[in-house]
């Protein structure tokens, strides 16, 4: 097991390590269920999937302001929010979100680190100190 870090752009403070999940479609927040932090979009990649406490990996948050805000929210009062999100496109709402919610967002990561990420590796997302280092297997 190699640990290798990638740069990325710091877009909502915040250090944090956990494991990842990663979504190739884009998350509606507002479709999770607020107690159990899973996610109930039918169709989604994703679809019946636990989120909570987890690095989320996914290329765009999508819907309104107030349906990400009020999902965030949800999952926030019940402890089912993710740990830290690594997004690919990063939109106004849903870095406002992030923000509001003191979640750790990052994004402009290499294209290698979606080469190498794994859902279920370990990662560490250091926004602060603008890098991402994920557990890969050789």
């Amino acid at each position: 097991m190699e640990t290798r870090v990638f740069p990325c752009r710091k877009i909502s403070a915040g250090k944090v390590d956990g494991e990842l999940l990663i979504s190739k479609d884009d998350i509606c927040f507002y479709l999770t269920e607020p107690e159990s932090g899973k996610i109930i979009e039918e169709g989604h990649a994703l679809c019946g999937a636990d989120i909570s406490d987890k690095i989320l990996v996914f290329p765009s948050g999508k819907g309104s302001s107030s349906v990400n805000l009020d999902g965030l929210y949800q999952l926030m009062t019940h402890g089912k929010c993710p740990k830290a999100m690594i997004v690919e496109h990063a939109d106004a709402i849903l870095v406002t979100c992030a923000v509001l919610m003191r979640i750790p967002v990052v994004d402009r990561v290499p294209a290698e680190f979606y080469a190498a990420a794994r859902g279920g590796a370990r990662c560490e997302v250091d926004a602060d100190g603008g890098t991402v280092s994920v557990s890969v297997c050789d």
